[in-house]
């Protein structure tokens, strides 16, 4: 009994494996048989292929319709985008005629600004030559006016000594009078008296006769009174009035410039 039971149980378990190995096999060729018997096409059902041909032809038509929809929104997105195409080169064109028109303006522009930089150019000379010519023309005024100044001091000066020389003649024809009426008394007395009346007359019409060389000296100070009032003359001239005309004018032009 001891040496039973190991025999018994090897055997049985050899049968348990047997069994599997058979179920597993068994399992094996009904997947295999499945398999084949569902990818088979000759084993299926006329039902079948017909819901399955019916399932086609509707994707088919389904496919159709979206396929003519889709191309007529495609044929109507190609005409807008040629009209969109067609529209943009309208504008293109016009741009470039804008494009062309604005550039031939540029250059005549250009031409035009060029000839006011030198119309500008000229003008500045034209400007500072003038400012030239008023410092130059100031300069002359300046002197011109100091020499009248002095031509006027000096005639003041010479008036002043024409009053007193004439003054001192106006004395000395009073002075001459005076000494006429004495020398015609003396006359009067020398009829009446002696030699020695006579002698007294003699004296005393030299002394009637200083008063005129006086008048006879204050004579040549007439002479520059006489060349001041020439000068004045020559001052006062129309050529010297057109003189400070133009000054006047071309102190004006500048400011007409500066204006313009």
């Amino acid at each position: 009994m001891v040496y039973m039971a190991p025999v018994v149980k090897s055997s049985s378990q050899k049968v348990k494996n047997a069994v599997l190995v058979l179920l597993a096999l068994w399992s094996i060729i009904s997947l295999v048989v499945i398999v084949v018997w569902a990818t088979s096409p000759d084993w299926k059902g006329s039902t079948a292929c017909r819901a399955e041909l019916l399932e086609v032809t509707e994707k088919m038509e389904a496919a159709k319709v979206v396929w003519n929809k889709n191309k007529v929104a495609l044929e109507d997105l190609l005409k807008a985008e040629r009209q969109q195409r067609d529209k943009q080169r309208t504008e293109i064109s016009l741009l470039l005629e804008r494009l062309s028109a604005t550039n031939s303006t540029l250059e005549e522009c250009q031409q035009e600004q060029g000839l006011l930089n030198r119309n500008i150019t000229v003008l500045l000379e034209m400007l500072e030559e003038s400012r030239q010519a008023e410092a130059n023309l100031t300069v002359k005024l300046r002197l011109k006016e100091e020499t009248v100044e002095a031509l006027q001091e000096n005639v003041t000066q010479l008036l002043h000594q024409t009053d007193s020389c004439l003054s001192l003649k106006v004395a000395a024809e009073s002075q001459m009078m005076a000494a006429q009426s004495q020398n015609k008394a003396c006359d009067q007395k020398c009829k009446d008296t002696s030699d020695s009346s006579g002698q007294q007359c003699q004296s005393r019409s030299a002394t009637t006769t200083s008063p005129s060389n006086v008048g006879s000296a204050a004579a040549p100070l007439l002479v520059p009174l006489l060349l001041t009032c020439a000068v004045l003359h020559l001052f006062t001239s129309p050529k010297v009035l057109h003189f400070v005309q133009i000054f006047t004018s071309s102190r004006n032009r500048p400011d007409d410039l500066r204006r313009n």
